[in-house]
């Protein structure tokens, strides 16, 4: 798992332990809807915030709302 999900995975209050091989677990607060979300939300931010002055932008906004309409992004 790369950094940028480690971090949104412990956002949604999930938490790496090492020992014993038990990995990735929940605390009383985890949440995968909101892990999900955080995903989602990443995902948005890549398509709004990147080279908005290149030629690509369009298709990055495109990409952005059906991203939005898929998951049911509320704005």
């Amino acid at each position: 798992m790369n950094e940028r999900l480690r971090k949104l995975a412990e956002q949604a209050g999930f938490q790496y332990i090492k020992e014993e091989g038990i990995g990735w677990a929940g605390n009383y607060n985890a949440s995968l809807p909101k892990f999900a979300a955080l995903i989602v939300q990443e995902c948005l931010d890549q398509c709004y915030n990147r080279g908005m002055n290149d030629e690509l932008y369009a298709g990055q906004l495109k990409a952005a709302a059906y991203i939005e309409r898929h998951f049911g992004v509320e704005k």
